[in-house]
Parts: C-alpha cells; sequence; structure tokens
C-alpha cells in the first residue's frame, strides 16, 4: 500500500487559519506539509527577545524586524524565522506577510530545532531566493551565516565564534558576533 500525503497550498492553509483549525498549536508551512513548531526554552527565548531588541535599535532606520512573524515563499512554505529583518513597508504587511523580495535576511535561534534549520529551512530559504541567512547555533555558541545565492543554494556558509559580520543588505552595519551569539 502505498502511503499519500496531502500538499497544502498556502490558500488553503490559510483558509484552515481563518476557520481556526490551528488555534491552540504552533504551526508553519514547509513545502506543503504542516509542522507542528517546537515549543521555545528559556535560552531560545531570551536570546531571540535580546537581539530582536538589539538589531530594533541598531537598524530602526533602515529596516523592519519582525519576530517570529510569518513570512510568504513560493514553493508552499510560510514559515516563522525567528528574526526577519525586512524592508519597512509598514501597512502594506496588513495585505500579506513578508515576501521574498521584501527580506533582507533571517536569523533562526537554533537548539533543538538545528538539525532542520540547517537542512529543511536552509533549503526552503535558499530556494526562495533569500539572500542571506544566519542560525545562531546556541550547541556550539557560534553563528552559522549562508549567503551568495547560486541556483538556489547558498555558496558561503561562514561558521563564526568572533569578529564583525555586515549584512549583505547593509555593508556599513558592524555587527559584533559576539553581541549575537552571547548577548547580555
Amino acid at each position: 500500500m502505498t502511503r499519500m500525503t496531502y500538499k497544502w497550498t498556502i490558500e488553503h492553509y490559510h483558509q484552515a487559519i481563518a476557520a481556526g483549525c490551528f488555534e491552540d498549536q504552533g504551526v508553519e508551512l514547509l513545502k506543503g506539509e504542516i509542522i507542528v513548531m517546537t515549543p521555545e526554552r528559556e535560552s531560545h527565548a531570551y536570546y531571540n527577545s535580546e537581539c530582536a531588541d538589539y538589531l530594533k535599535d541598531l537598524l530602526k532606520n533602515f529596516a523592519k524586524v519582525r519576530d517570529a512573524k510569518p513570512i510568504t515563499l513560493p514553493n508552499n512554505s510560510e514559515p516563522s524565522p525567528d528574526i526577519a529583518i525586512v524592508k519597512p513597508l509598514v501597512k502594506e504587511y496588513l495585505k500579506h506577510h513578508p515576501y521574498p523580495d521584501d527580506i533582507y535576511w533571517l536569523i533562526e535561534f537554533s537548539k533543538a530545532t538545528l538539525r532542520k534549520d540547517l537542512t529543511e529551512k536552509k533549503e526552503i530559504y535558499a530556494e526562495a531566493q533569500i539572500k542571506e541567512y544566519w542560525i545562531v547555533d546556541l550547541i556550539n555558541n557560534q553563528l552559522k551565516v549562508f549567503k551568495n545565492l547560486k541556483e538556489s543554494d547558498y555558496t558561503t556558509e561562514l561558521s563564526l565564534t568572533e569578529g564583525n559580520m555586515s549584512p549583505l543588505a547593509f555593508p556599513d552595519i558592524i555587527i559584533p558576533v559576539k553581541k549575537i551569539i552571547s548577548i547580555t
């Protein structure tokens, strides 16, 4: 017997949300599959919140920093990255979540989800042409940076524990790696 799964479209996913199907459950849509999101532990919530606050202050004149809010991607995916740095389109986001062209870069904080963030989410983001993707690896206390897309794959992968990082969208903005991986 062959096992078949139902592939959700973004439209059907939105209809299910509007109908209240997922009210008590954190979910995201990844390549047409509804995935139950792993509950945040204390360290994940702390680093996510502190980093978002830091980036909001740093980028207040350049970008909107959205934490734990959905983005809409063309591959039947609507993930909720921990932090999305997006164009400040203000009321445009009343009509739709940020699309790939609206996104400067994404950040995920990873402990329990490290494997998924390094494989499945990285692939989805690259396929959607997200120009830059950062993972804060809370297990190994390092920043993983993926950038320079070529044919739906990141050609540059960095693992950093110190130094500075400048996002592709804002090369004049200097972000100390320690500020991202060990916010105090």
